[in-house]
């Protein structure tokens, strides 16, 4: 017997808090009955799982690396009808989903997948798990720039925990440079620019829980 929130994540639904959803909306069915109870339990093998009417049936897990082009969202639907990663997974052959997000306007690597709970493993702030980024500047920096970077750099939702930094190299008045986080705000590489008075001109994901795109 598992959870009902879990067995939608292993079937490949969505993630664990995305499934958490369902079920408090009331769009979960065990064995024709309507759940709505986070912790409730069922058993995959034996019980009859639905979501909006559909059967849900375990899936074997898939994992997939994407290198997201700029100007594509990092969802499967977009209510503005910008272009989508769901055409770049049309054909890998089982239901999968993004791992968190990745800006529109930002490129490089985006894990997809169907387990929800590696999903949830990955985004748990606890787990800071790192990614990195190239990031072109507008600016000169120096190493006490630099510096402000890898101690914090206060924003409006609190001070960013502490990062790895290093130049690259020089290009007039820009500098890029590989920057390494260990969590996963909103904008926050382009709002850590703004605080620090170097707009983020270029952006790409490098790296993700140390996994790279290199080859695709």
């Amino acid at each position: 017997m598992d959870r009902i929130q879990k067995i939608l994540a292993q079937g490949g639904i969505a993630s664990r808090r995305a499934a958490e959803k369902l079920v408090t909306e009331g769009r979960v069915r065990v064995n024709g009955r309507v759940v709505t109870e986070l912790g409730t339990k069922a058993d995959p093998r034996k019980d009859k799982i639905e979501v909006d009417g559909k059967r849900v049936v375990a899936e074997h897990h898939v994992y997939v690396v994407v290198h997201k082009p700029r100007g594509v969202v990092a969802t499967m639907s977009d209510p503005e009808g910008r272009p989508t990663v769901r055409e770049i997974l049309a054909n890998v052959g089982a239901r999968v989903f993004p791992v968190g997000r990745l800006d529109f306007a930002t490129s490089g690597v985006l894990l997809a997948a169907n387990d929800g709970e590696m999903a949830d493993g990955l985004l748990h702030p606890k787990k800071a798990v790192p990614k990195t980024y190239i990031v072109k500047v507008k600016g000169k920096m120096t190493k006490e720039d630099l510096d402000r970077w890898r101690e914090g750099v206060n924003l409006e939702d609190g001070k960013t925990i502490a990062a790895e930094a290093k130049v690259v190299r020089f290009e007039g008045d820009k500098t890029w440079f590989e920057l390494t986080i260990k969590e996963g705000r909103n904008q926050q590489i382009r709002r850590m620019g703004e605080a620090t008075r170097f707009p983020v001109m270029r952006l790409a994901r490098l790296a993700f829980a140390q996994i790279t795109a290199e080859g695709l």
